[in-house]
């Protein structure tokens, strides 16, 4: 197999061969035919997070065909089409009995992690999936069985950026026709919140970020309103478009700063709801007005979009195949993998809505 490594952070990864076991008993081999480059995967090279063991594989938005299965494996077989979780749940804990494998502790383990060839050393898989490589090896609940008549870069999409935003709208606020909403951050995970807001029947959307052309991307996923945040209050301007009162809903899908997640809180009207989305790095602090929320005002975690990802993923995939959900058009790039670094830079310009990396 081959893999994009990350050996120290804030450095190139680095492709290589690496020799991968055949899966135990409970586990599956698949064939990784896509995988999205996700702005968690920076946070990562960045080291944002200290808890990532390094040197590790990363990549957690992926599709593939199973090619192998060990023994005792019961939902799938050889030749199907998944796209694979990091969050399927352990099935036993308080948080997924009572159906929320979303904030499940437990990530998926296999008993075969690559080596690298020649030494014997083994690499990590962030996330327990490792999407960056040909081949990875999981436990059969980490991989999401699904139709195959929607291509394999859409599928890969799903399993991160789609689920999270879109869930967040649907799962976590739970958002109501004819309400308002407003979304700081128009890249991959904001632009399916927005399309989320759509699904959900929302009147008015309103699309924040700094950048013109992630803006003008906004529009085309369903934002009927778009401000530019460096060139005026955000706040100010949604409580313009929302006769003086504030929205409804807001959603922060950036997770790099304090201010957006303020002010997602801020521009919402009384008994307004804040659900944070975005995936910020270790220990930074937020400072908010304390009157915001006595006048009734809620915030709300969203993580992998409150989801159930084995009923979840064929759902939104069915809104796809029936025209209401955008994913071709979030496909702004692909790259081979010998080109990640590429697609990473990319992501870091703002440049995108998704990149892909297509294996062959």
């Amino acid at each position: 197999m081959q893999a994009a490594i990350l050996y120290d952070y804030n450095t190139p990864l680095v492709v290589e061969n690496l020799d991968l076991n055949e899966p135990a008993e409970g586990e599956v081999l698949v064939k990784i035919k896509a995988a999205g480059i996700c702005h968690s995967d920076w946070h990562a090279i960045k080291g944002d997070w200290p808890w990532v063991n390094l040197p590790i594989i990363p990549g957690h938005e992926v599709s593939g065909i199973v090619e192998e299965v060990g023994e005792n494996v019961l939902t799938l077989k050889p030749g199907d089409h998944v796209i694979l979780t990091w969050k399927p749940g352990c099935g036993e804990c308080e948080m997924c009995i009572k159906g929320h494998p979303a904030v499940c502790d437990k990530m998926p383990v296999t008993s075969a992690l690559p080596k690298i060839q020649g030494s014997g050393n083994n690499i990590n898989k962030l996330v327990g999936l490792g999407g960056f490589s040909t081949y990875t090896v999981i436990p059969e609940h980490a991989a999401v069985l699904v139709d195959k008549d929607v291509p394999f870069p859409q599928k890969a999409l799903v399993g991160c950026a789609v689920t999270t935003g879109v869930g967040s709208v649907i799962n976590t606020a739970k958002v109501i026709p004819g309400s308002s909403v407003a979304v700081f951050g128009c890249g991959g995970v904001g632009l399916n919140c927005i399309q989320g807001a759509n699904i959900a029947g929302a009147t008015t959307i309103i699309a924040v970020d700094l950048l013109n052309d992630k803006l003008e991307m906004a529009k085309q996923f369903g934002a009927t309103h778009v401000i530019n945040a460096s060139k005026g209050n955000p706040v100010e301007i949604i409580r313009e478009f929302t006769d003086g009162e504030g929205v409804h809903y807001a959603f922060e899908a950036i997770g790099v700063a304090a201010l957006p997640m303020v002010q997602s809180v801020e521009c919402t009207r009384k008994r307004g709801i804040t659900v944070w989305v975005g995936a910020p790095p270790s220990n930074m602090p937020v400072t908010l007005d304390a009157r915001d929320l006595v006048l009734e005002k809620s915030i709300i975690g969203s993580y992998y979009g409150s989801s159930q990802p084995h009923l979840d993923f064929s759902r939104i995939l069915r809104l796809y195949k029936k025209g209401k959900l955008q994913l071709d058009q979030l496909i702004s790039k692909t790259y081979p993998l010998e080109k990640i670094n590429d697609a990473f830079e990319a992501l870091s310009k703002g440049e995108v809505a998704r990149s892909v990396i297509i294996f062959d």
